[in-house]
């Protein structure tokens, strides 16, 4: 058996390249979709419908999951609603969410519907912050006290000046940064505060190019996140990403875009970690708690709840400009 997937948009990591004899995972329809993204076998199929709107689309009995990277991300928390009361289950770019009202109405439809609802959230399902995560369940560094956060892109002219296309910096940049902190180092983030500027935009329009944050977590410890559209082309990596956590007995920590790793505890370095497990595709996840073949690591709220925190940084955040 498998699930039958439907395309809506390009605007951000569509998972077209996922579906090309995927074991559990058909893709039956698109719409708004450049057809020309898609790999040569899929478009070459005479099986895939192409239509031009997702309402189209979602009248489209076969279609049983929308994976959506809406046009404009301020309109996908009501196109995900339009998803679930069609009977369809979501899988969405993040945020999928811009305010928390909205964000609450996809929770609610989901229970109002029975239809599944999941974010693109596996930042920490991949390597090494899967295997960061287990260490820390596991106790080894003790209590969590306090964790630094960081996520840094390139700028590029085709980054949107407009918040509302991509969700700005701090929702579509900063998330990740956020599930470190919640999901990898598994405390959620209390309270949140934030600053951001368009310091070195080299346009005149509306991104921001750096934010920093200060959190209270839920466990009395404390956080500190950056996030910036400076990540220079000399670096080598498209993401910059680092994290350490430290705890009561000591730290973890990765450095270089994940390249790095590091674990001490009391007087012993450890040195790198072993993060060469193979691990499982967030969107496989997704299929196989859809199958009944395994269930998602986190619970709904427990996903999101980073999301939540970007937008209330976002809604509070200090301009300095």
């Amino acid at each position: 058996m498998k699930i039958k997937i439907g395309l809506y948009g390009t605007n951000g990591h569509q998972i077209h390249k996922m579906l090309e004899d995927h074991p559990y995972a058909q893709l039956v329809a698109t719409a708004a979709f450049d057809l020309s993204l898609l790999p040569p076998a899929l478009r070459a199929s005479m099986l895939i419908k192409h239509y031009t709107t997702l309402d189209e689309m979602l009248r489209d009995k076969e279609v049983e999951l929308v994976s959506l990277c809406s046009p404009r991300r301020r309109d996908q928390a009501s196109e995900a609603i339009r998803c679930l009361e069609a009977g369809k289950h979501v899988y969405a770019e993040k945020p999928c969410a811009m305010t928390e009202e909205d964000l609450d109405a996809i929770i609610d439809a989901t229970h109002r519907t029975g239809m599944e609802f999941h974010e693109m959230a596996g930042t920490a399902f991949e390597q090494p912050y899967y295997t960061m995560r287990s260490i820390i369940q596991d106790g080894t560094i003790g209590t969590v006290v306090q964790v630094f956060a960081q996520k840094s892109y390139p700028y590029h002219d085709g980054r949107p000046q407009d918040e509302d296309i991509d969700g700005g910096l701090i929702c579509q940049n900063a998330v990740h940064a956020f599930r470190f902190i919640e999901h990898v180092a598994c405390r959620k983030i209390k309270n949140i505060y934030a600053i951001e500027t368009g310091l070195g935009n080299p346009r005149n329009g509306g991104l921001k190019m750096a934010a920093s944050f200060m959190a209270a977590l839920d466990n009395g410890g404390v956080a500190s996140i950056i996030a910036n559209y400076l990540n220079p082309k000399g670096f080598g990596l498209w993401g910059n990403e680092h994290l350490r956590i430290f705890g009561t007995k000591g730290f973890i920590e990765t450095t270089d875009g994940g390249t790095k790793t590091r674990l001490i505890v009391g007087d012993k370095d450890f040195g790198s970690i072993d993060a060469a497990k193979p691990v499982k595709n967030y969107f496989d996840m997704y299929i196989d708690s859809l199958l009944g073949r395994d269930s998602m690591p986190l619970s709904l709220d427990d996903e999101l709840h980073p999301t939540r925190m970007v937008i209330r940084a976002k809604k509070g955040a200090i301009s300095n400009e």
